[in-house]
């Protein structure tokens, strides 16, 4: 009996990751779970983001989520929209700010124009993926996106098992 064996790219469990990330120097503050389930990911980018104080703060509180944001160019200058930072809660008066005002991304300006021509020409979309702290500087890992139809994700989470049970597979015949 012959067995054939596919090669499957290895995914990395979260805890793999988080050892990664930490061995990189970069600590996680908010993820966009949904977005790898509706939108296709064809290219990542990371950016600065410009915060005022309180609102780094709150960020390394882990106090941020990024349902329903979306980055957008306007007039040559990035913009993250729709993320909510939770007010950091010992600053009062003065250090207050908007928890859901647009923010600035910091790209360089090739950057900018390739991703403005790009998302103009084509029905593409910026999402927001993860914020983080890398080196002790915020970040904001966005992505050029399509969105996924109903039948999509269906393909998708059907490959996925396949993916999983060839993994299985591979696993229970290595053992013997």
């Amino acid at each position: 009996m012959t067995v054939a064996l596919i090669a499957v790219p290895k995914k990395r469990s979260a805890s793999a990751r988080a050892k990664e990330d930490a061995a990189r120097g970069i600590k996680r503050v908010a993820q966009n779970r949904r977005a790898r389930h509706d939108y296709e990911i064809l290219e990542t980018y990371e950016c600065g983001v410009a915060l005022q104080g309180a609102e780094v703060k709150s960020l390394r509180a882990g106090q941020a989520s990024l349902q329903d944001a979306y980055a957008r160019i306007d007039d040559g200058e990035a913009w993250l929209v729709g993320a909510h930072l939770a007010p950091y809660e010992y600053t009062s008066g003065y250090g207050g700010f908007e928890p859901n005002r647009p923010r600035k991304l910091l790209l360089h300006r090739d950057q900018i124009d390739e991703l403005s021509g790009i998302v103009s020409q084509k029905a593409l979309t910026l999402i927001p993926l993860s914020i983080y702290f890398k080196d002790g500087r915020a970040k904001v890992e966005i992505a050029l996106a399509r969105g996924r139809r109903l039948y999509d994700k269906r393909h998708a989470i059907a490959e996925r098992d396949a993916t999983r049970e060839a993994q299985r597979t591979i696993k229970e015949y290595q053992s013997r």
